[in-house]
């Protein structure tokens, strides 16, 4: 079968956030085969899909792996199947995944840009962990629990430099969470494009930093759309790679838009 390999959340190579897609003939391998591929692949994330039957409240079923669990949601790769659906022709226009998270929708644009409309992640205010301010290396100013979709503490920090300054010990992070720690905060100079940074540590899923993190946008687009008293935003993703996320909230809804990139395109032989 043919495997791609798809930056999402970018509108050029080698940036953004690098995904695995593999579009199935049929109903999804055993797991064990899935995580080996995803293992192999070794992204944050590789998605595997197949067509359903019409005339069901979706068009293809979803699953995405890191190279060590199966997650249950996923922004970028489920951006980067939407793009491979949509440049190889196998689906047009909007396209309905059922997942672990639901009903997901993905909305192609004139401009080449997709939409996802995923679920907002209920936002809790916790107190910050004991031990969160030394693995980190920062002072948090506030935290918050994301749910069970997410699946991560937010932690909001002083300012953008804090942020891109960061170097965390990522195994201490693990101890937080079921999947990792999110950190963000307000943009410096917001005419340079974006409303607020982030960086997302998940150690608990064998990343240490992830270079673009859709499902987190899902947790920072009400958290900021609350202090800003906007509901469109766009975040930054300070990774090495970096990338963009127009996000809108919606009320129980949040949209995500990116762009995606195919850099690999080649033959699976497992």
């Amino acid at each position: 079968m043919r495997i791609r390999i798809v930056d999402a959340f970018t509108d050029r190579p080698f940036a953004g956030n690098p995904a695995g897609v593999l579009l199935l003939d049929d109903v999804f391998p055993a797991d064990d085969w899935l995580q080996n591929v995803a293992m192999e692949v070794n992204h944050a994330e590789t998605a595997f899909a197949h067509r359903l039957p019409g005339g069901g409240e979706a068009d293809w079923a979803l699953r995405w792996f890191t190279p060590v669990a199966e997650v249950a949601m996923c922004g970028h790769a489920t951006l980067a199947t939407a793009h491979v659906l949509h440049t190889t022709g196998a689906h047009e226009g909007p396209v309905r995944f059922t997942t672990r998270s639901g009903v997901l929708i993905a909305t192609p644009a004139a401009d080449g840009s997709i939409t996802l409309d995923f679920p907002t992640a209920p936002l809790t205010r916790v107190e910050v962990p004991a031990g969160v301010a030394e693995a980190l290396g920062a002072e948090p100013v506030a935290a918050f629990d994301t749910g069970a979709n997410v699946g991560d503490l937010l932690v909001e920090l002083a300012d953008e430099k804090t942020v891109l300054g960061l170097a965390p010990d990522h195994r201490s992070l693990g101890a937080y969470s079921s999947r990792g720690v999110i950190t963000t905060a307000r943009a410096e100079d917001p005419s340079r494009g974006y409303d607020f940074v982030s960086r997302c540590f998940f150690p608990n899923v064998g990343i240490d930093e992830d270079p673009v993190t859709g499902s987190a946008h899902t947790a920072l687009a009400p958290h900021w759309s609350a202090r800003l008293g906007r509901d469109n935003l766009t975040g930054l993703q300070a990774s090495r790679r970096t990338g963009l996320v127009r996000t809108g909230l919606r009320g129980d809804r949040t949209l995500l838009t990116g762009r995606a990139v195919t850099v690999i395109e080649g033959e699976l032989h497992a």
